[in-house]
């Protein structure tokens, strides 16, 4: 995924920005990277942080650098900020997003015959650097992230540092969040809301669709005006979003409540487990909710040992994250004894961990594990953000399951119909996969009721990975 930090302040930034920035570690395990503007000019550092979080890795940077500017950012992918040079002035960029057209967009850049990029590695393009180099196709910045915001195929957030001041962009259709923060002197740009609370800002300004702001210590000006039609990521909230961020004024934490709370309602009369427990962590407090509005009680039958181990999805290859993820999670033998277990957990994506938690549940003495996945099946690749690492929809297990059903050409109407959860299909798809996983008993969450738990309006929610429709 990745998440970006921005200030703006009559006075030094640095350490405001330090703190911004590694405020958003839940959203990238790649690289990280700070750059200010000040007396001596844009100064920037980037580190990886596969192995050592961020906060370690750029202690030494945030004491040398200096400025009363500053972007920085957290990122799965590319190694950004970039420092850009180019007839709209020097100007450093981070980005949140991603790119479906690349090499459309990377052949309109080429087409005067005098542009290049560097390569990373696996013959990828940074694809912040593409939108810079976008962005100087136009004659000023504001017409160039305009420019960006409509051409862009799946979504482009960016912030932008000049020498002058801060412009922040939401993506055309709002998948991701910007807030801006405000203290006595001067302003902040956020993805995460909860960020910049405890470096002493008040919240100010969301971002609407497709919004430009240009941010100095002393303002916040609207440049381009939002747009109507909003497609705010639905996942934010079930699962990548931390739990004391808001989006849209709906918490992250207060969600999961409710989505609990629905699960429960689904399920009442149906299971009688002994406790209800949440996968560590974002299974937690959907747990909470289920438990508060069945009566039944809440347990921690296992504990995550976070001190030495890195996220689960960090790594690369597959059989890594599953023995990270297993490492991790360390049973209480003594909770789950004879002991029927409701567990919740975000989601379910390959299984893969899924069932190798329930089996150790089972080794520790379960009598029965029922699964509720806190949103509806997963059927499709997100188009829109980077948020997993799954290179193929034959990665999911519903659609594993499908194929195995229906064969290689599946229709758009059979898989309508998977996604109905009153079909025959949908039954048949949820046994298959209990069957598999071994699971006492496998609910989802339904697409209605995940749209009543947020609470805003359906039509501006991205439900695309469970629908299939944009």
């Amino acid at each position: 995924m990745g998440g970006f930090f921005g200030v703006a302040l009559k006075d030094s930034c640095t350490l405001d920005l330090f703190y911004g920035v590694d405020y958003h570690s839940h959203l990238g395990t790649r690289r990280g990277g700070m750059a200010v503007w000040g007396e001596k000019g844009f100064q920037r550092a980037i580190h990886n942080i596969e192995n050592s979080p961020f906060r370690t890795k750029f202690e030494k940077d945030a004491d040398e650098m200096e400025g009363v500017l500053g972007i920085g950012c957290i990122s799965d992918y590319e190694p950004q900020p970039l420092l850009i040079q180019s007839h709209l002035g020097s100007f450093a960029i981070t980005t949140v997003g991603k790119i479906n057209n690349m090499q459309e967009l990377l052949a309109s850049v080429y087409e005067n015959g005098n542009a290049h990029f560097q390569e990373m590695s696996g013959s990828q393009i940074n694809a912040t650097e593409l939108v810079a180099s976008l962005i100087c196709k136009k004659d000023s910045i504001v017409e160039g992230i305009q420019y960006v915001q409509e051409i862009v195929d799946g979504s482009m957030t960016m912030l932008l540092m000049t020498k002058d001041g801060l412009y922040a962009a939401r993506d055309r259709y709002g998948r991701t969040p910007v807030q801006i923060g405000k203290k006595e002197n001067g302003f902040c740009v956020s993805f995460e809301s909860f960020a910049y609370i405890n470096l002493g800002y008040e919240d100010y300004k969301e971002l609407g669709p497709a919004e430009i702001v240009y941010v100095t210590p002393d303002k916040v000006e609207t440049v381009s005006k939002p747009k109507e039609e909003m497609r705010i990521c639905s996942f934010l909230w079930v699962y990548y979003g931390y739990p004391t961020s808001s989006y849209e004024g709906v918490n992250v934490e207060e969600m999961r409540y409710k989505c609990g709370g629905m699960l429960a309602k689904r399920d009442a009369g149906n299971v009688t487990p002994d406790v209800v427990a949440g996968v560590p962590d974002s299974g937690i407090a959907h747990a909470i909710g289920y438990a508060n509005e069945s009566k039944i009680p809440y347990t921690r039958p296992f504990i995550k040992y976070t001190p030495t181990w890195p996220r689960s999805f960090m790594p690369t290859k597959q059989s890594q994250r599953n023995l990270i993820a297993r490492m991790k999670l360390i049973p209480v033998k003594a909770l789950i004894e004879n002991k029927k277990l409701l567990l919740i957990d975000d989601s379910i994506v390959r299984g893969t961990q899924l069932r190798e938690t329930t089996d150790f549940l089972y080794q520790s003495g379960a009598k029965e594990v029922h699964i509720r996945p806190a949103c509806p099946p997963l059927l499709y690749g997100c188009k829109y953000l980077n948020f997993s690492r799954s290179k193929s929809e034959m990665d999911l297990i519903t659609r594993r399951i499908i194929k195995d059903r229906e064969g290689d050409n599946v229709s758009q109407e059979i898989l309508d119909d998977y996604a109905n959860p009153c079909s025959k299909r949908y039954e048949e798809m949820l046994e298959a996969i209990r069957k598999q996983q071994n699971f006492t008993t496998l609910r989802y969450h339904r697409l209605d009721d995940l749209e009543e738990s947020i609470g805003i309006s359906p039509c501006k929610l991205c439900t695309y990975c469970f629908s299939g429709k944009e």
